[in-house]
């Protein structure tokens, strides 16, 4: 294999390697091609296992980046006992994945440390991987897979695979704390059931990292490298999946974007209940990547520059995992953002989750779930009927406390956008917040009524809106909104959202960062 090696980099080709590939890249295409290596969770050790991995790599990669992988091509021994790439004479003695490169400047780990990863590329990549996940398979088969049995094995092979090498890396008592967190959570067997029950159990990507994620000039999103060797590393929770992209922007020390994918995620997917099982996703994942990084660090066969980046990345990695465990570096809070329909609710609230990197839960969004409908499809009724009727806002603010409860649980903070319009809505809010010992705020936003009614108008014109609200339904809904006066002031501000939103903005950002 050190003669193919030598004579594709006499070809110009540059060689990265990983601990399961050899990858050849060239000015506009490369070529991948696997390592004859056996792990136990996967097994390249004949032609024909290589072959097929490279049928399914370009198959199931194709899902997401279409224009990148080009087909599998074979690698010949000449005459002359040259390895050629796509020869068509000469003996067979390897595959290659053939793909098309990507601009590495457009790479998300590149643009993050150049400086250039926005807060846009994040909500971008959030919605993407979301829309993804929605058509992804799921039956019988993955379902399987979000199984507490399986997930146990995986994690537990993890810890075996490690046992000799972890004190490379860790304490041993370190080590040891990690497992049992891991397998204690595990004992909650509940969550991990209501995520199969969900149909959140899914065939993903497996290997989300923001190495493999790029961002094109034209806004396009390519992700490649999915896991291809083993299906059970495929097949899972969607919070397994987006859990390794978040883990790995924490490992990049941007805390601040893994909260707001997650943020972003849930609300695209409407899973909240995500925040149930993601921080041990996320220690599950950042152990797996300790666990490689240590595989290739022990390879001999690997240059000693690659080895010695795999340890430092190594040791890394298994301190995150560790630091899954400790409470969340973002400060706990429940914001309610309520007030009069029309009055901004829903801006205020997507600009406080961006300054807290919170969750946004809409009472909107969460009524149309709750009835079957898509977030912008209108349910507009007779007031106070239908999907508005007293019952059905009974069980759209139940389900709002429901969700509240899981991502509070979880140690994060919460904006929820409702209008809030009766005492008894404010109070469950505050109770809530109160359950786990966190902040409580309801902001109010207030406009004139002659503002209220010129949105509402242009709210009419629009084809397709989250909020159903109409001007026909403002003087019943003033009549029904009662005033704000049970709530101290140290948990009430009242907010003018008639002001250019710029003002606004600046007023929560004294509001919030103080």
């Amino acid at each position: 294999m050190g003669t193919l090696t030598e004579d594709l980099q006499a070809a110009g080709f540059e060689l990265i390697e990983t601990h399961i590939s050899w990858v050849f890249m060239g000015t506009a295409e490369v070529f991948k091609v696997k390592r004859p290596v056996n792990f136990g969770f996967l097994d390249f050790t004949t032609l024909e296992k290589r072959r097929k991995a490279c049928d399914a790599e370009v198959r199931l990669n194709r899902r997401l980046a279409p224009d990148v992988y080009i087909g599998v091509v074979p690698i010949t021994v000449n005459a002359s006992g040259v390895h050629i790439i796509s020869g068509q004479e000469g003996v067979v003695v390897d595959w290659a994945v053939h793909m098309r490169r990507l601009a590495s400047n457009q790479r998300a780990d590149e643009l993050l440390r150049a400086g250039l990863l926005e807060p846009r590329h994040i909500d971008e990549l959030a919605a993407h991987v979301a829309r993804f996940h929605e058509r992804a398979r799921c039956d019988a088969e993955t379902s399987r897979h979000g199984d507490v049995a399986t997930i146990r094995r995986n994690v537990q092979e993890n810890f075996e695979q490690t046992r000799e090498s972890i004190g490379d890396y860790l304490r041993i008592e370190e080590a040891r704390e990690i497992e049992a967190w891991q397998l204690d959570t595990l004992c909650d067997e509940g969550r991990f059931v209501a995520r199969v029950d969900a149909g959140r159990i899914r065939d993903g990507h497996g290997d989300l990292r923001l190495e493999h994620v790029y961002f094109g000039t034209d806004d396009s999103i390519t992700i490649i490298d999915c896991i291809e060797f083993n299906d059970r590393f495929r097949y899972g929770d969607v919070c397994a999946d987006i859990a390794f992209l978040s883990m790995d922007l924490a490992w990049h020390g941007r805390v601040d974007l893994a909260e707001r994918f997650l943020a972003r995620y849930a609300r695209e997917s409407n899973d909240y209940a995500l925040y149930s099982v993601v921080d041990f996703y996320e220690s599950y994942r950042a152990f797996v990547r300790g666990k490689v990084a240590s595989l290739l660090a022990a390879d001999m066969e690997a240059s000693a520059l690659a080895r010695e980046r795999a340890r430092r990345e190594a040791r890394r990695y298994f301190v995150l995992s560790l630091a899954y465990e400790r409470p969340p570096l973002v400060s706990p809070r429940l914001v309610a953002v309520g007030g009069m329909i029309a009055s901004g609710k829903s801006n205020v609230a997507a600009a406080i989750g961006d300054l807290l990197a919170a969750p946004v839960i809409s009472s909107d969004r969460t009524r149309k779930l709750l009835m079957g409908r898509k977030p912008t499809e209108s349910m507009k009724s007779e007031a106070w009927s239908g999907a508005y009727s007293t019952s059905s806002t009974q069980a759209v603010y139940e389900e709002l406390w429901r969700l509240g409860d899981i991502v509070l649980s979880s140690g994060r903070p919460l904006v929820i956008d409702a209008s809030f319009r009766t005492a008894a809505m404010r109070d469950a809010a505050d109770r809530l917040a109160g359950r786990y010992g966190v902040p409580f705020l309801l902001i109010e936003c207030s406009v004139p009524r002659e503002l209220i009614l010129k949105r509402l108008a242009e709210r009419e014109k629009l084809s397709a809106h989250e909020s159903d609200a109409r001007t026909d339904l403002l003087d019943e809904f003033e009549r029904r909104f009662e005033r704000i006066d049970e709530l101290p002031s140290s948990k009430h501000i009242q907010l003018d959202t008639s002001r250019p939103h710029d003002e606004t903005l600046r007023t929560l950002e004294t509001i919030f960062k103080s």
